[in-house]
């Protein structure tokens, strides 16, 4: 026990010394959080400031349609050969040519643009002439926009889950939310350690480091050891990620929250006239807009009324159990290779399971948590890390099945470390031999 300790306090404190270490535990949360905010924020810049010109030669938009901020329209000559040159002319982003068409069954615009025009553009565009077309055919049946506009209705549901603890609120979209943030994590968290372990093991092979290690230690002990040291870094590192994560938000929400922003809102109308208050700026109206979104998310999450100590806790122990299982899986493949070339014919079996897991909870555990896929995608010690952990937030998940999922990980986990310490204590000393499955197979029963 003593030697494994010592193992573990080498491989922890060799790992969270480095430099790289403490720079990712900083900078991590931030490129989590650039990786979904720089895409949308690319997605906005690239949208903003978009003008379209309209040649109407089919007198479709008696009225141009709203600026959204990002989007502007302006009307340029009906004819087409004269709009096109004004076109050429000016900066516009595209031109779009209403021919004269018949109301039952429109069709011939024409979109015309410099050098291809965007998706989200084309949408817009399309949405433009979609409205207009039904504007004109309301007023060909004597219905009136405004009217019809007031009839519709937004309806909100509360969704109440029945259980034998009673009934409580629940929330699907924040229940979807906080599944994928959990399952992400431990996806990323076992790829990223676990290949360190296969690293790690592989380094000190070629190095021949481990021919004197291995004289005075089991290799159960050794895998052991390894295997926990390397995790107790995720631990140190998801700790680091939690805390820092939470003060960026705290500061944030401090800063930008919507209560400030409703307050700064009200106290800058109360000194303005009646018409100053009807008329907002794009800059004002995205603002409201994100005001809006973000009390959303706040309310969602209040309604799920997520049972967050159970949830915390099957985290970490998921976390742990999993990242656990695939380390001494990873640490065998370590142990059977002499470069990270030979790697790849073991690597996909190993994974797979875990790619499978993410692909599949689009479908099912989002869809159906409690269903004949999910119970058994929560069961097996290969798919059960993440498949558990995102169906625990939909609710509904009996205790016995929770034990019985927590007892075959950790099943699973005793079994993975003797099969890998069994291909480690022949593969670590073995050298220039190209190895296949049948080769391993054959380890697994050496004597001695």
């Amino acid at each position: 026990m003593d030697k494994m300790f010592l193992i573990f306090q080498r491989e922890y404190l060799t790992r969270v010394r480095k430099k790289s270490f403490l720079i990712m535990s900083l900078v991590g949360p931030l490129l989590t959080v650039a990786l979904f905010a720089v895409p949308v924020l690319i997605a906005k810049m690239s949208d903003s400031g978009k003008v379209v010109a309209i040649s109407d030669a089919g007198g479709l938009f008696q009225t141009l349609p709203e600026n959204n901020g990002d989007l502007r329209f302006t009307r340029v000559s009906a004819d087409l050969p004269t709009a096109k040159a004004e076109f050429k002319k000016t900066k516009y982003d595209a031109l779009l040519h209403v021919p004269k068409l018949d109301l039952t069954n429109p069709g011939g615009f024409q979109v015309f643009s410099r050098k291809g025009l965007g998706l989200s553009l084309e949408n817009d565009v399309r949405r433009a002439v979609e409205g207009a077309v039904e504007n004109q055919r309301l007023s060909q049946a004597g219905i009136d926009r405004a009217t019809l506009d007031k009839m519709k209705v937004k309806v909100e549901l509360q969704t109440i889950s029945l259980s034998d603890e009673g009934e409580r609120s629940s929330s699907t979209g924040a229940s979807t939310g906080v599944a994928y943030i959990c399952g992400f994590l431990i996806y990323m968290f076992i790829f990223i350690y676990g290949i360190q372990i296969m690293r790690g093991v592989m380094e000190e092979k070629t190095n021949r480091i481990v021919e004197v290690v291995i004289s005075s230690v089991k290799p159960f002990q050794l895998m052991m050891g390894k295997v926990l040291g390397i995790a107790a870094v995720g631990f140190t590192q998801l700790a680091l990620w939690v805390l820092l994560s939470v003060g960026i938000s705290s500061v944030m929400a401090g800063s930008v929250s919507p209560d400030k922003m409703v307050e700064a809102r009200v106290n800058r109308t109360a000194a303005t006239t009646t018409a100053t208050l009807s008329t907002d700026t794009p800059q004002e109206k995205a603002a409201k807009k994100d005001t809006n979104v973000a009390a959303k998310m706040t309310t969602a999450l209040r309604a799920a009324n997520l049972n967050v100590p159970l949830l915390v806790g099957c985290f970490l122990f998921y976390f742990l159990g999993g990242y656990l299982f695939y380390g001494a899986l990873f640490g065998a493949i370590g142990a059977a290779v002499d470069n990270e070339t030979d790697t790849q014919q073991f690597m996909l079996p190993v994974t797979m399971p875990l790619i499978l897991t993410i692909i599949v909870s689009q479908a099912v555990l989002t869809t159906n948590p409690n269903g004949t896929v999910a119970f058994w995608m929560s069961m097996i010690p290969l798919t059960s890390p993440i498949a558990m952990m995102m169906r625990l937030p939909f609710g509904g998940v009996p205790l016995w099945q929770l034990g019985l999922s927590m007892v075959l990980l950790i099943g699973g986990f005793m079994a993975a470390i003797w099969v890998a310490a069994r291909i480690y204590r022949v593969g670590i000393l073995m050298y220039g031999k190209k190895i296949t499955y049948g080769e391993l197979s054959k380890w697994l029963f050496y004597k001695g």
